[in-house]
């Protein structure tokens, strides 16, 4: 049995909606001439139809007047009660159904309906006056705070700077935690580093609580100035990387923490790259997966890992894609592209990243042309090559000789592949000379991080966001908390998330249908270092904690076993057993040095006799870092800070001759590890960071 519904035609009625001034009259008028007529064909009495219409009448009254209706529009309700019952009644007595009932009863409608519409325009005009007047008093109440802040914050200025400004508007932070004051300086060349070199002045002036700061920076135009006064402090609490796994793009930012108005900021890294300093227990580690969780989320990038010290920022996000066997999990990709933890493995990173990007340089001139830019457009097709190197920056300052070669492929990278989508994010211990003095790094990393944790040793904020005012460690007490400057927003205050191991492997397993693949022209370019990057005899270390990368031979061991030689010079031979005699003859000769100091110290390794034909590099003299004391005294000089050290005091120290000390610390000078401060008699060694 079928059924077939008929589509209706005509109006649509809505029973439960209200009347208005049309059908509400028609109601009344239609219902007066029913009841008239009733009552009149039944011999109804005429005063009940004049009791009904005053009952109504009170009952719409006391209605409107808990509505909070209008007098008129009670009145005209009432009055429509009584007429409507008067008519009734008169045309039960007379007859409803003459000419004269009904010519009446319309004219009542008319008029019903009119002051209806009347009385609903006016109560909408008086609705609207009504929420008019409740945002004036809220605009008012608002005008007022800020004015009152206005006028504070101008006296403030005035006292602590001695500059009058002029304020322009205030605006209250949504999230509450503090304001922004748009103001402009006074006439004379006033400029708005003038109040910014008065950050922590004004901080302590106004009262604000730790964490909290007043910070100054540019406005519209050089003339204008806006004062950045936080609260509310928000770095103190801990708060979990966001749940939101949602797709990102280097063209629309990564979010690398909150300033302390709460607000996220991001980064930007097509073009740039990225510099991530903190010391120990300051929460870089924690920053560097916060990276790789942004990292994960793109659509567009590849992450390449180099951590040396056994992998272990990268190994959380590799785990969960490959099973207890080095076999991937189905359905699972690792959070990271690339993992190195030995030398070896991020030699092999670092040449391919360089092929990659050579070979883009060719390979994709007509797509650059087409899209006419000097620059490879980069997308899900083509995914930018992000290279995090943990603790780079201490690699290319590194004076071993294994360390000297991974920077000189670090610096060509950096220098070299902007423009084909291959940048770096290097992470450093510590804030110093050392660290920050390559140019390379100063110029390229403009994504600048500094995370204190209140640490102050090491910490010089003037040589990461060089330029900037006001910026002190003592504002970021907090781990995970420091400050961050970008680009896009000035050097300030920030704090990152904190993800933890259960939430990363939650984020690999989101993330995975959003890794791109590295385009065909650049994997084949990379060839099978990269192809065979997961392959379980790479990955071995990861499952066998016996076989971690620091346990590996050096590459010195590993090249004489490759091509077959077994030179005993490259054989790591356990000392001999030393005697009873012999240390006692060994201790008496050392408590003579330390007495005297004028016997010469024989070389650590004696020069042996070359080999007719062979010049063999494991009999050269490796000691061009410096004699086995050079340490010690390095750290003692750095110690003493700037006043430096006398190099007769070097000697006393480590318990050598004054000549063999000069010697050495000369040396050290000239590879830039010292300096020289030629001052007579009074001649010193000073650490670089204290010059």
């Amino acid at each position: 049995m079928t059924t077939t519904t008929q589509a209706s035609t005509g109006p649509v009625w809505d029973w439960a909606a209200g009347h208005g001034p049309v059908t509400g009259a028609l109601s009344a008028t239609t219902g007066c001439l029913a009841l008239a007529t009733t009552g009149a064909a039944t011999g109804m009495p005429p005063a009940w139809a004049l009791t009904i219409g005053a009952a109504g009448a009170i009952g719409h009254t006391i209605s409107s007047l808990r509505e909070r209706l209008a007098a008129r529009t009670i009145a005209m309700r009432s009055a429509s009660w009584l007429v409507g019952a008067g008519w009734t009644t008169w045309a039960m007595t007379t007859g409803p159904l003459t000419w004269a009932a009904l010519g009446s009863l319309a004219t009542i409608g008319v008029g019903i309906g009119a002051a209806a519409r009347s009385t609903l325009l006016y109560e909408e005009a008086r609705e609207l006056e009504a929420i008019a007047a409740d945002e004036r008093q809220v605009s008012r109440e608002l005008s007022a705070e800020r004015r009152a802040i206005a006028a504070e914050w101008v006296d403030r200025v005035q006292r602590v700077c001695t500059i009058t400004l002029r304020v322009v508007a205030v605006e209250i932070w949504p999230t509450g935690t503090g304001f922004t004051i748009d103001a402009e300086l006074p006439a004379g060349g006033t400029t708005y580093d003038r109040i910014a070199q008065h950050s922590a002045a004004l901080s302590a002036d106004a009262r604000l609580p730790h964490g909290c700061t007043a910070v100054a920076s540019q406005g519209v135009h050089q003339g204008r100035v806006l004062i950045d006064v936080t609260t509310v402090n928000v770095l103190s609490e801990e708060r979990t990387y966001p749940s939101d796994y949602s797709p990102l793009s280097i063209y629309t930012g990564i979010p690398w923490g909150y300033r302390t108005n709460a607000e996220e900021i991001c980064v930007f890294l097509r073009e740039q790259c990225a510099l991530v300093v903190g010391p120990t227990g300051s929460g870089k580690t924690n920053m560097v997966h916060v990276i790789l969780a942004g990292f994960a989320r793109t659509t567009d990038i590849l992450t390449w890992v180099i951590d040396l010290n056994a992998g272990s920022a990268g190994l959380p996000w590799v785990r969960p894609a490959l099973d207890t066997h080095g076999a991937p999990v189905d359905g699972v990709r690792p959070g990271i592209d690339w993992l190195a933890s030995t030398h070896e493995e991020a030699a092999l990173m670092l040449d391919a990243a360089l092929v990659i990007g050579l070979r883009r340089k060719v390979a994709y001139q007509d797509l650059m042309a087409k899209a006419n830019t000097d620059q490879l457009p980069i997308s899900g097709k083509i995914p930018q090559i992000m290279l995090v190197v943990d603790e780079g920056a201490e690699i290319l300052t590194s004076t071993d000789r294994r360390m000297k070669d991974l920077a000189k492929k670090i610096l060509e990278v950096i220098r070299m592949l902007r423009a084909m989508g291959v940048r770096t994010v290097l992470t450093a211990l510590g804030a110093t000379g050392s660290v920050l003095g390559n140019l390379m790094i100063r110029r390229e990393a403009k994504a600048r991080v500094c995370l204190t944790g209140g640490e102050v040793e090491g910490m010089d904020l003037s040589r990461v966001f060089p330029g900037t005012r006001g910026l002190r460690v003592d504002q970021a007490p907090y781990k995970g908390a420091g400050f961050m400057g970008t680009p896009e927003s000035a050097a300030a205050l920030f704090k990152n998330w904190r993800i933890l191991p259960n939430q990363i492997r939650d984020i690999v397993h989101a993330t995975t249908d959003m890794h791109p693949t590295l385009d065909a022209i650049s994997a084949k370019a990379a060839g099978d270092a990269y192809t065979n990057r997961w392959d379980p005899e790479r990955t071995a270390w990861m499952r066998d904690p016996t076989n971690t990368p620091a346990a590996d031979t050096g590459p010195a061991e590993q090249s004489a076993v490759s091509n077959g030689l077994n030179l005993s010079a490259l054989r790591n031979e356990q000392a001999a057993p030393v005697s009873d005699e012999d240390a006692a003859v060994r201790a008496f000769m050392e408590q003579i040095d330390q007495q005297f100091g004028t016997a010469p110290e024989p070389p650590n390794h004696p020069e042996r006799p070359a080999a007719p034909g062979l010049n063999l590099s494991a009999l050269r003299d490796e000691q061009a870092d410096g004699p086995d004391w050079l340490g010690k005294a390095l750290t003692a000089i750095e110690a003493a800070g700037p006043d430096g050290m006398k190099p007769s005091a070097v000697a006393d120290m480590v318990g050598k001759d004054r000549k063999t000390v000069r010697a050495g610390l000369k040396a050290a000078a000239e590879r830039g590890e010292l300096i020289y401060r030629d001052n007579g008699p009074h001649s010193v060694y000073v650490h670089p960071d204290h010059a």
